[in-house]
């Protein structure tokens, strides 16, 4: 487990130094939010809470916490997934 952190710090390191990005690199979520109907996320490790309300995903390292009113899972892959709705606010923690 140590040393998949060690490498992973490495490969954000790396992206950092080279000014790649990260997501490809290091397999880092990638979010994009269209105006506050449809969020769209890359590289998820899975959804951990699902609401109308709100929805919790996994990206690895952090927890994408979204929120807003008639949130639906458009579409989802083991990579990528589709949420749309009203959003009224994303956190990460």
């Amino acid at each position: 487990m140590e040393k998949r952190q060690k490498r992973e710090g490495l490969l954000e390191k790396t992206a950092q130094v080279l000014d790649l990005p990260g997501d490809v690199v290091a397999g880092l979520p990638r979010v994009e939010i269209t105006g506050s109907r449809e969020l769209r996320m890359e590289n998820h490790k899975g959804i951990l809470a699902y609401g109308t309300e709100e929805i919790h995903v996994s990206g690895g390292k952090l927890i994408l916490k979204i929120r807003g009113k008639g949130l639906e899972l458009k579409a989802m892959n083991a990579s990528e997934l589709l949420i749309t709705g009203e959003i009224e606010g994303v956190d990460l923690t």
